[in-house]
């Protein structure tokens, strides 16, 4: 029987974060660590970061584009949680004295207005629970070297959170076409990739529905003023000091982050 537990998992990859230090994949010593048990560690490092004082702000989707799931070596979305401790003001500089090896990737976040609750969630009901639309910056920050793992470790890792910023303007869901909505990303003023928002599941308020259906089956809801990342539309990119990473949204404006 493996020695490996939740509460042990949790605690190696909570301590990873803190000494920054990247590790192997759970897997490599845990081979029956499956999606239920992952969703369980990801659930419980959860508990005590709020324990610490962190506060829950919402949710995130991983892996929804093609291009993150070939670049990552997985082939299914998954979710995962965002806490106050992870926010930056939009123009704030990364703490990259903070983190291990961030990558920056643009993305399409909702903030909710209402409950959303599964299962049977559909897009549209969805997004009718969405007050406003922004741009985003997520920084991912795997705990596993070189982002080298399988689905369950990225589960278990709470889908590589770091850091995420939400730029000002707010748009309403229906002033836009969401699917089509086109971005562009700069690394230091040069275009480094463009994706639209159906990279996202074909249209992220799919994205919203997967995760309230997801969550659902952990007994979960989404809540009102919850921030909600639908998933990087393009491939992620290194953020290293004085880096400037920017995303140019048609219709959302533009967000920038920074290395520092």
């Amino acid at each position: 029987m493996s020695a490996w537990t939740v509460g042990r998992a949790a605690a190696e990859l909570l301590a990873a974060e803190r000494d920054r230090r990247d590790r192997a994949p759970l897997t490599g010593e845990w081979p029956d660590l499956d999606l239920a048990a992952a969703y369980r560690v990801q659930d419980e490092i959860l508990r005590r970061k709020c324990e610490a004082g962190e506060r829950v702000s919402g949710v995130k989707l991983g892996l929804t584009s093609r291009a993150k799931q070939r670049r990552m070596g997985v082939d299914a979305p998954l979710t995962a949680w965002l806490t106050d401790a992870m926010a930056l003001p939009e123009g704030a500089p990364v703490p990259l004295g903070e983190l291990i090896h961030p990558r920056v990737e643009p993305e399409i976040v909702f903030v909710l207005g209402d409950r959303l609750e599964g299962p049977g969630m559909t897009a549209g009901r969805a997004l009718a629970a969405v007050t406003s639309v922004h741009a985003g910056l997520e920084v991912i920050d795997s705990r596993y070297t070189d982002f080298r793992f399988t689905l369950p470790d990225v589960v278990a890792d709470n889908a590589s959170s770091g850091r995420y910023t939400v730029g000002a303007p707010a748009r309403r869901p229906r002033e836009l076409d969401l699917a089509a909505e086109e971005c562009l990303l700069e690394v230091d003023g040069e275009v480094a990739d463009r994706a639209t928002g159906a990279a996202v599941l074909g249209h992220p308020a799919e994205a919203l529905a997967l995760a309230v259906n997801v969550l659902a089956e952990r007994g979960r809801a989404l809540e009102p003023g919850w921030i909600v990342l639908t998933g990087g539309m393009t491939d992620a990119v290194p953020l290293a000091p004085g880096t400037r990473v920017t995303a140019r949204f048609a219709g959302l404006g533009t967000v920038t982050v920074r290395g520092s």
